[in-house]
């Protein structure tokens, strides 16, 4: 989630709804300038017990932070606590719980990706290795009660923290006990965006398969391979899904930001201070009637803000975010964004993926993305086959398209060698969380602290 340190003055006030599409519109590059931005979070654990560390035991998530100093790090700030370190490689933040995420540089290619992921790992391995702390690489704490977890001081948490269970069951498990990969991507125009958003929501529920990675909750299998999935389908339900609107004819940014405008608030920002506005309409915010800020209009910082506040399964801000998978370890890092980028940055095989789902109705797209996070792999497809079958095909597709790209390391390799770990699902028809069940049954004997030398980095 993003972190905001500073209120500006002189940031635009919203005039005018046409205001609203400057961020998307924004996005827009040429294809030379295309970026992958690389996203993954991990959870945080000490070694001689398990626990996961609070934020000012000795050792803990703060001084794990400001050891980051070491490699480079500088120290982000809210109300005098360290809640974020900025560098070169874009900037390590802390989830709710104090799960600890890479939000990755804008970088050209995946060689570049990988080295920044392997970058990332030995820096926090080498610290931990220090203060005795581990990092676990799945979707979903597999033994941690949500009772069981401390909370960061970090101002917008407080108060999603509070709204959560008032609309949905599931919210505070997504923030407390959830990891995940993501890749962000971009556009060079809004038919571009259109198409892209599209086919990213379409296979969302492939990539969540290939990813699954979350099948235990409280020292037991949960019944699901990607209860992180399910998860977000109680969560909040005017934030979260498969957006039917996107799949219209004339989808765009005005659609989109409509779309916005009637997803309820979380906050406001203002004098480094998040003011609680959870459930409040921006609707009224631009109209100055926004109760906690009477009088007040909003900027454009706060319009961007807002459009970091919904989670469905693909969101759009002034680049595309792809977010339906799994936690994983540091191969399954470099592959989530292989995938994507080789789908989408070429247009031949943009066009062969769009091709090989677009006549799926909507109502078919819901059932694919309502029976992954259980069925996985096994999840039958509207036209028949099943969700491995697709699979094939479309890592074929996505290889097509990354070699296309050409983008070769000093070796010459291209970049398709990053799909592999996907290829490895494939060729065993189960994916992560299918073969953590197998072990946790076969050699394991149902201890599941095994995991946690099988899956930490």
């Amino acid at each position: 989630m993003s972190t905001r340190q500073v209120s500006n003055s002189n940031d635009p006030v919203i005039e005018h709804i046409s205001q609203l599409i400057e961020p998307m519109q924004s996005g827009e590059k040429s294809k030379d300038q295309w970026r992958i931005g690389t996203e993954h979070e991990k959870f945080v654990y000490c070694t001689t017990d398990y626990h996961a560390p609070s934020y000012d035991e000795p050792g803990g998530i703060k001084d794990l932070l400001l050891a980051l100093q070491e490699f480079g790090w500088e120290p982000v700030i809210e109300n005098d606590k360290v809640i974020a370190m900025a560098g070169d490689d874009g900037t390590v933040s802390l989830e709710p719980a104090g799960q600890l995420e890479l939000s990755g540089a804008p970088l050209e290619n995946l060689h570049e990706t990988c080295n920044e992921t392997g970058r990332h790992l030995q820096q926090v391995k080498a610290i931990g290795a220090k203060t005795g702390k581990g990092f676990l690489g799945l979707g979903m704490w597999p033994d941690k009660t949500r009772e069981a977890l401390p909370i960061m001081p970090k101002g917008r948490y407080g108060i999603m923290l509070n709204h959560m269970p008032k609309v949905g069951n599931l919210g505070l498990d997504m923030m407390l006990r959830t990891c995940t990969i993501q890749v962000n991507l971009d556009y060079s125009s809004e038919a571009d965006m259109a198409q892209k958003f599209r086919v990213g929501l379409a296979l969302q529920p492939l990539a969540t398969a290939l990813f699954a990675n979350s099948p235990f909750t409280e020292n037991q299998p949960n019944g699901f391979e990607s209860f992180r999935s399910h998860i977000w389908s109680d969560t909040d339900p005017h934030r979260t899904g498969m957006l039917p609107f996107v799949f219209d004819p004339d989808f765009g940014y005005e659609r989109y930001a409509e779309y916005m405008l009637d997803v309820p608030m979380y906050f406001v920002f203002r004098d480094g201070h998040y003011i609680d506005a959870a459930g409040l309409s921006f609707r009224d915010f631009l109209k100055g009637e926004l109760s906690v800020l009477p009088g007040e209009k909003p900027t454009m910082a706060d319009w961007n803000d807002h459009l970091s506040t919904a989670f469905p399964e693909v969101r759009l801000k002034s680049f595309l975010e792809m977010r339906g998978a799994d936690g994983g370890p540091w191969n399954r890092i470099c592959a989530l964004p292989a995938f994507w980028v080789g789908l989408l940055y070429d247009q031949n095989a943009l066009d062969a993926a769009w091709d090989r789902v677009k006549n799926w109705s909507m109502e078919e797209r819901e059932a694919l993305r309502n029976g992954v996070p259980k069925q996985g792999l096994s999840t039958p497809l509207p036209n028949g086959g099943t969700v491995l079958d697709l699979a094939g095909e479309i890592l074929e597709i996505a290889s097509a398209g990354l070699t296309a790209r050409g983008r070769l390391n000093t070796s010459g390799d291209n970049e398709s060698g990053f799909l592999d770990p996907l290829r490895d699902v494939v060729a065993k028809g189960k994916s992560p969380a299918a073969q953590l069940l197998d072990r946790y049954h076969g050699e394991w004997q149902g201890d599941l602290s095994h995991i946690y030398n099988e899956m930490s980095f």
